[in-house]
Order: structure tokens, then C-alpha cells, then sequence
């Protein structure tokens, strides 16, 4: 899954809604990694925010769903602990807010992490949305992008060669040897959750590993997907191994909760489109610690029937 092979469709979920699902007791993570794996879940991703300022109005996707006393943990730290209590699943960022991190110290985190996990980790990342995020770290937000370019160079030095050197416009550096150097051969896989503009397809087709729409729109997804595949066929690479983490529109039953299976329905759909990773945000299924169990069990379940049907 980490390279946007082709089969099969795998299965993520992203762990948002903590304060609802854990309460008082956020180490309970710990306890839902153990169930996925258990489950068969594929990935876990774990999101990213530093800290939520008063005006999430500046929120670019609809209305920010959650309020601002949300817990966020800290997706790096979180994952290393579910490594530690876990074997097989990989482990994900959604997204990593890259351009808040010194480039050095992510290069070491994410190298140490995917060191840990023996090379279960899938970065995924981005540019954040919240000024006051970035003025409370001393970022400027103006330039983030360019900064985001300057931080993957110089993980990716970082991560193939010892000593290594770098220079750009923001990130400088001469003969550094930062050890332990990643488990995965180049680094841990990079994907991006940005949207599929001229330059982020560059972005994307130099640096990435897979792309995770925002949208659930099913027409902008099939666009950005051949955009994408036509940026990879440019940059040499095989469009095939793109690799597409979508999140799968929830399907409301009458009585407005979820409907898992008429959800899953759509899953051959999405892999027909060119989607190889199939997310599920944990908070739009499971309201209260005694739902999590069952849903991951019944997700894995009805994953399986329509594997056996070799839809997906």
C-alpha cells in the first residue's frame, strides 16, 4: 500500500472525534490500534494541528467540524506509541503540517519513527490553513509552500546519504550526518494532501508516493487522478503507481445515521476511479468507546464480502 500498488483496495482509518470516542482517557488509542490490527485494517492515520486559534472560520473545506477545545495529539508521538503496541499495520499521517517542523528535526522524527515501526510509516502532508498556527510557532504562513519544498529536499538528503548537504532558500546545511537514516530505502512514503494545481502536481510527481484528495467530490477525484497520472508520465515515473487515499462519502440511512453497508457499495466505484487507499474517519461511525469494537468489525467484514466478490 505504501507505493499505490494495485491490489487490493486497502482500508484506513483516520482517528479524529477523540474527545467523544476516549474521553478523559486518550491513551485509549493505544487499545483501538491493537483492535484494528486485529480487525485487518490496513493503515491507521492520525491528523495533525499544533494548536486551534478562536477564527476557524479560515477553515478552506465547509465548516470546521469540531470545536476548539478538540484534543489533538501529536501525530508523530502517537503513532511511535501504536508501533509499540502493534506489528503489522502501517502507520499514517493525514495531514502532517510539514512547513511548522525544522527540517532537521523532522528528518529525525519521521526517520526515527519509520526506524521503530520497521518501515511501517506513510507520511502523508500538507500546508495547514490556520495563520495563527504558524505566527505562534515563529513560521511566517506567507511562503509555506516554498518552505514545503525546501523541507523535503532536505529530509530526502538527509534520508539517502551520510554526510549529507543541502542548500536552498530557507534550508541550509554542510557535510551532517543524522542517523539512524529511515528503515524504508529513500525515506518513508510521502503523500499529499493538496490540491491537484499545475505546480502541486509538479510537487506531487517529483516528490510523492500518493496524493489524498480533499474533496469527495467524485468528478473533481477522476480529474485530479489523471492530472496526476499525466504529471507522473512527464516526470518518467509510471502513472500506475500513483497511489490515491480517498475518503469514502458516508451514506445516511432514513434515520440520518450512518449506513455502513450502502457505503461500502461505493467502494468499486472508488477503485475503478483509481483509488487504491479507502478512508474512514472513526468519528463519523463510532460516537462512544462501545461503538468502535463493532464497527471496526463489521468494516472489516463487509470489506471482505465484496473482496470475495473481487469488486474492490
Amino acid at each position: 500500500m505504501s507505493d499505490g500498488g494495485p491490489d487490493p483496495l486497502a482500508i484506513s482509518i483516520t482517528l479524529s472525534g477523540l474527545s467523544k470516542l476516549f474521553g478523559g482517557d486518550l491513551a485509549g488509542v493505544l487499545a483501538f490500534a491493537r483492535d484494528a490490527e486485529a480487525a485487518g485494517i490496513d493503515q491507521i492515520v492520525v491528523p495533525d494541528h499544533l494548536a486551534i486559534g478562536e477564527n476557524t472560520r479560515a477553515y478552506p473545506y465547509g465548516i470546521f467540524p469540531f470545536s476548539n477545545t478538540e484534543p489533538w495529539l501529536e501525530p508523530t508521538t502517537t503513532l511511535a506509541a501504536m508501533a509499540g503496541a502493534t506489528e503489522r499495520i502501517r502507520l499514517g499521517t493525514g495531514v502532517l503540517i510539514a512547513p511548522l517542523r525544522p527540517p532537521l528535526l523532522l528528518a529525525k522524527t519521521l526517520a526515527t519513527l519509520d526506524v521503530l515501526s520497521r518501515g511501517r510509516v506513510d507520511v502523508g502532508i500538507g500546508l495547514g490553513w490556520q495563520r495563527e498556527e504558524f505566527e505562534a510557532s515563529g513560521v511566517p504562513f506567507a511562503g509555506r509552500a516554498g518552505r514545503l519544498d525546501d523541507t523535503l529536499g532536505a529530509c530526502r538528503a538527509l534520508w539517502a546519504e551520510s554526510p549529507a548537504s543541502f542548500e536552498s532558500e530557507t534550508v541550509r546545511f554542510e557535510q551532517l550526518w543524522c542517523e539512524p537514516r529511515p528503515y524504508s530505502a529513500g525515506g518513508p512514503p510521502l503523500w499529499f494532501g493538496i490540491p491537484p494545481t499545475d505546480r502541486n502536481v509538479v510537487r506531487i510527481s517529483e516528490y510523492g508516493a500518493g496524493w489524498m484528495p480533499l474533496s469527495e467530490n467524485g468528478s473533481e477525484l477522476r480529474e485530479g487522478i489523471a492530472r496526476l497520472r499525466d504529471g507522473f508520465s512527464a516526470a518518467g515515473r509510471d502513472p500506475a503507481r500513483l497511489g490515491v487515499r480517498a475518503n469514502v462519502p458516508v451514506v445516511r440511512s432514513a434515520g440520518r445515521g450512518p449506513d455502513l453497508d450502502a457505503t461500502l457499495a461505493q467502494l468499486p466505484a472508488l477503485r475503478e476511479a483509481g483509488v487504491s487507499v479507502a478512508a474512514f474517519a472513526l468519528a463519523r461511525f463510532a460516537r462512544a468507546p462501545a461503538e468502535i469494537k463493532p464497527f471496526l468489525e463489521a468494516l472489516a467484514k463487509g470489506v471482505a464480502a465484496l473482496r470475495e466478490d473481487s469488486r474492490c
